[in-house]
């Protein structure tokens, strides 16, 4: 079945909007040195962070998770940081801690005081640690000790987990899982990708001569523009009819909140962006939502049992929620309005 067209007669970015933009293309590509083939996920993992997102990435070892963000780091003149998530770890190990010295307590920052934090293997520590983020990924600080510390911006979590290997884990709970935007797949590489990876990693890794191409303030001004693109009202009906249809689904026992939408929505402005258009599509909200909302799902038993998964649930709905037709009167409508301000 072929899918209604979708257009826009709003075209038109400022100048600002276009340098940002243009530096956001050499982020994709400085990163593709590093990942082969993988340019995809590169692109929802950098849509994720234009959003102001936290990412989770789940697959198995060695399929590139920790290049993926040590090479977001390095192309974006971010700082980073890795925690390698052990049973063992305290939260104030992730946070920081006071310490007395010379007669009073002094703060001493932890690793989560950086632009990119590494997680790795989140669920392999305790709840307590685990929550640790929570604060620091919803409000953008750290609370020790009754004083709060704000993290530096731009501030992003990548945290991930190995979905096969669960003795000795600490399942991530659902609020936690809904604190991330985005979880994603690197997934293996090509018969074809795998052999240049050999070529290109013979002598030497990529990571270790990658430059910086952008910096702090160019991911902020990029943020700035992408919540100035634009999302029809046609298409917000179509964002949360999607959300909406995981709340009532048979085999879904609980669905996304509004959280998910507002997400569907950020991402979905970001894809945008990255394709050089301000203004979004119903395939920039279905790729949002392949990426939103599948962890943010709970199926019901009958589901689990049947080994049905929640992406598999997710494009179930895409496909039956009507997309949106774009009138003629619509698009003039849009055409005269101002673009609303960032």
């Amino acid at each position: 079945m072929t899918e209604p067209q979708f257009s826009s007669s709003v075209t038109t970015s400022s100048n600002a909007s276009s340098t940002a933009q243009a530096v956001m293309e050499r982020v994709q590509s400085n990163v593709a040195r590093v990942l082969v083939g993988k340019e995809d996920v590169t692109r929802l993992a950098l849509a994720g962070i234009l959003a102001g997102g936290h990412i989770l990435l789940e697959d198995a070892p060695g399929t590139g998770k920790t290049m993926l963000a040590r090479a977001l780091a390095v192309s974006l003149g971010l700082d980073f940081a890795r925690v390698q998530f052990t049973p063992d770890l305290l939260p104030s190990d992730v946070t920081g801690v006071s310490i007395y010295r010379e007669g009073r307590f002094e703060f001493v920052p932890g690793p989560i005081f950086t632009g990119i934090l590494l997680a790795d293997e989140i669920n392999r520590a305790t709840p307590k640690t685990q929550s640790a983020l929570l604060e620091a990924m919803g409000e953008g600080q750290v609370t020790e000790s009754g004083v709060t510390h704000a993290l530096q911006k731009p501030f992003v979590v990548i945290a991930t987990q190995n979905p096969v290997e669960h003795e000795g884990t600490y399942a991530l709970p659902e609020a936690q899982l809904d604190r991330f935007l985005l979880k994603l797949s690197v997934g293996y590489p090509t018969l074809h990708e795998e052999v240049q990876l050999l070529s290109r990693l013979q002598t030497a890794h990529p990571i270790d001569t990658l430059a910086a191409v952008a910096g702090p303030a160019d991911l902020l001004a990029a943020q700035r523009a992408v919540r100035e693109v634009r999302v029809s009202p046609d298409l917000q009906h179509y964002l949360a009819s999607i959300v909406g249809a995981t709340r009532s689904h048979p085999r879904i026992a609980l669905g996304a909140g509004p959280r998910a939408s507002l997400g569907i929505q950020a991402a979905a402005q970001a894809l945008a962006y990255l394709a050089g258009r301000d203004f979004v599509t119903p395939d920039d909200v279905k790729a949002a939502a392949r990426g939103v909302l599948p962890h943010r799902l709970l199926l019901n038993i009958e589901a689990r049992m049947a080994d049905i998964s929640a992406a598999s649930l997710v494009e179930e709905i895409l496909g039956t929620v009507p997309v949106p037709v774009e009138t003629p009167a619509a698009m003039a409508q849009a055409a005269a309005e101002p673009t609303p301000a960032g």
